[in-house]
C-alpha cells in the first residue's frame, strides 16, 4: 500500500515540534506577510529552526508563499524565495502565477506546490501546472471523491496530489474571498482575513410593496450566522482516500493550539497506521470520538460523499467543546513531581488525560496533589496568570516533554 503523509500546520516552532511528535510526516508554515495567514507567520529565525529540527528527525517543512500579489510585493517575494532556497524548506506552496515564475528564478532547488487557492478542480488544470513546474497539487476542497479519482487517474505519474482531510472550511471558493476586505479592509487574499463568515448578522427582508419596511429575520439574541460552516472530518472516509492513491492528507489550523493540534494530528496518524496494518477491522469511531473532544463546530464530510450535500452550515455559530479544554503540557517529567504548563485553571479533583503520542486511548487520571513550582507548597488551585505559568504534578505513567494534558470540565 503506497505511503501516505500527513502533513500539519505549524504556526509557530513549538507547534511544529507538537505535531512532529503526534505523528506528522511534514508541517506547512507561513511566511510572515507572503502567506494565507499573516496573524500565523514563522520569522525567519524560526523558519530555519524549524527546518533543521524536522530533517534531523526524518519530516519536512513546506512555507507558504500564497498570497495573490500586487506588484509593490514582488522585491520581498524574491528576498523570501531566496532565503527558502537558501535554509533548504522541502518545498513552498504558492498560487499566482507570478509569484511561481518568481519561485522558478530564485528558489530553483525548492520543489512547487500549487496552492488550494489556485482552485486545482480537474486534471486538466493539474497538467497544466506540471507543465509549468509544479511537484504537488492542493485540490480545492469543495470536490467530491468521483472527481478526485478522475484527477489521479489522469495526472502526470510524478505529480503529487494534497488534499484537505480535516479542519475549517471556507465561505469562499478555495478560500478565494473578498467578504473580509469589502467588510472589514482586510484582504483575504493578502493573508489577512477577519474571517466575517464566522460573525453574527442581524437579516432584514424587505415587505412585499411596502420599499423601506425592514422585517428582522431572526435566529436568537446573537444574530444569525448565515455564512458559518461545520468543520470538514474525513475520518471515516480514510481507508477510500488511502487506496485512491493521494500523497499527502492536510489537516487545516495555523492559528490552531498545540492541543489542538495533538489531538487531531494522534487521531489521524492512528487511523493510517492501524488501517495499513489492518484494513479489514479499520473503525473510524474511536478516532471520531477523539476528533469531537477538541472540535469548535459541528463536523462534516461537505461534498466528498454527495454533491448535493447541504449538512454544512453552523447556523449557530462558534460551538466550543463544553466537556473538555487545553489542560497543560509537560516541561518535565519526574517520578514524584513533574512541572506542567498550564493553560487553564486546574485544581485537586479535575479530571485529566494525558494524550499519548502513537495511542488512540488517553491516560486518564485525576489530580490528587497540586505543589507551587517556586515555593514547593500544597495548593488547592492555580490559574494561568502569565504566559508560562507553571505548576507540580504527579502523573501516572512516564511521560516525555511536550506531551499534553486534557481537562475534563
Amino acid at each position: 500500500m503506497k505511503k501516505v503523509e500527513l502533513l500539519a500546520p505549524a504556526g509557530s516552532f513549538e507547534k511544529a515540534k507538537t505535531a512532529f511528535m503526534y505523528g506528522a510526516d511534514a508541517v506547512y508554515c507561513g511566511t510572515g506577510s507572503l502567506s494565507l495567514r499573516s496573524r500565523a507567520e514563522v520569522d525567519d529565525n524560526d523558519l530555519a529552526k524549524t527546518i533543521e529540527y524536522a530533517h534531523s528527525i526524518g519530516k519536512k517543512v513546506y512555507a507558504a508563499i500564497n498570497i495573490y500579489a500586487w506588484d509593490e510585493y514582488y522585491e520581498e517575494i524574491k528576498k523570501q524565495a531566496k532565503m527558502l532556497n537558501d535554509i533548504k524548506v522541502d518545498g513552498i506552496i504558492a498560487s499566482d502565477g507570478g509569484v511561481i515564475e518568481i519561485l522558478k528564478e530564485y528558489a530553483p532547488d525548492v520543489d512547487i506546490h500549487i496552492s488550494t487557492q489556485a482552485n486545482t478542480v480537474s486534471y486538466h488544470s493539474a497538467n497544466f501546472w506540471y507543465r509549468n513546474g509544479a511537484k504537488r497539487v492542493i485540490l480545492g476542497r469543495e470536490m467530491n471523491k468521483e472527481q478526485i479519482k478522475e484527477i489521479m487517474k489522469n495526472k502526470p505519474e510524478d505529480l503529487e496530489v494534497e488534499m484537505f482531510i480535516h479542519g475549517a472550511i471556507c465561505f469562499g471558493y478555495s478560500g478565494r474571498c473578498f467578504l473580509s476586505d469589502f467588510l472589514a479592509s482586510r484582504s483575504a487574499n493578502l493573508g489577512d482575513c477577519a474571517q466575517s463568515c464566522r460573525w453574527a448578522y442581524n437579516v432584514y427582508v424587505e415587505e412585499h410593496n411596502k420599499p423601506g419596511n425592514l422585517m428582522p429575520v431572526e435566529h436568537d439574541d446573537k444574530g444569525t450566522y448565515i455564512f458559518s460552516s461545520k468543520d470538514l472530518c474525513l475520518i471515516k472516509e480514510i481507508p477510500e482516500i488511502i487506496e485512491m492513491g493521494i500523497d499527502s492528507l492536510k489537516i487545516e489550523g495555523r492559528l490552531k493550539t498545540e492541543y489542538y493540534l495533538a489531538s487531531v494530528v494522534n487521531s489521524y496518524r492512528n487511523a493510517i497506521d492501524d488501517y495499513i496494518k489492518n484494513p479489514d477491522e479499520y473503525d473510524y469511531t474511536k478516532y471520531l470520538k477523539e476528533l469531537e473532544k477538541t472540535k469548535t463546530r459541528g463536523l462534516t464530510t461537505f461534498y466528498f460523499n454527495d454533491r448535493n450535500n447541504k449538512d454544512f452550515q453552523e447556523y449557530d455559530g462558534k460551538q466550543y467543546n463544553p466537556d473538555y479544554e487545553f489542560g497543560g503540557k509537560i516541561l518535565e517529567y519526574n517520578e514524584d513531581k513533574s512541572i506542567i504548563e498550564i493553560r487553564n485553571k486546574l485544581k485537586i479533583g479535575d479530571v485529566m488525560e494525558i494524550l499519548i503520542p502513537g495511542n488512540i486511548n488517553p491516560c486518564i487520571f485525576t489530580i490528587e496533589k497540586l505543589w507551587d513550582t517556586d515555593t514547593n507548597q500544597e495548593v488547592e488551585f492555580v490559574n494561568p496568570g502569565k504566559a508560562g505559568q507553571s505548576i507540580k504534578m504527579h502523573l501516572p505513567i512516564e511521560c516525555k516533554s511536550g506531551w499534553i494534558l486534557r481537562r475534563k470540565k
